[in-house]
């Protein structure tokens, strides 16, 4: 299973405290990990075995406060995401999706932005009607 993960090249994480690049990071091995087909724990494993440079010190630290044995991915995320995708972060992130107007976009620069902040928002992301109308809202 570990060779097949290396065999695909996956990026390692360096502590990058930009949110976005954080959040990119975990999406990224995800589509990984539903292509290997990966356990839980193989997933943890295999993150940790990518971070890098002020991440690795960062989960020597955390790791005290869990128990490897029973840690979960979506654990695994949470604590990483108390890190570096903090939830004043994403708060914000919502904030400016709720607010989020065209103005002087062109369309196509408006539907990207309106689709990545869309993804913060749960309850609109999953409901197409209500993705739609806050979307004709926004014009």
């Amino acid at each position: 299973m570990y060779d097949q993960f290396r065999r695909l090249g996956p990026k390692e994480f360096s502590g990058i405290t930009d949110p976005f690049v954080a959040e990119g990071w975990i999406r990224y091995l995800e589509v990984h990990f539903r292509y290997l087909n990966m356990w839980d724990a193989d997933r943890v494993r295999c993150a940790t075995y990518m971070l890098r440079d002020d991440a690795s010190p960062w989960w020597e630290e955390a790791e005290h406060g869990v128990n490897l044995a029973t840690l979960t991915w979506v654990q695994f995320k949470d604590i990483f995401y108390e890190n570096y995708f903090t939830a004043d972060v994403r708060g914000r992130l919502k904030r400016d999706f709720m607010t989020l107007c065209q103005g002087d976009m062109s369309v196509a620069e408006f539907m990207k932005k309106f689709d990545r902040s869309c993804h913060f928002v749960p309850l609109i992301a999953r409901d197409a009607a209500e993705k739609l109308r806050h979307f004709l809202d926004s014009f």
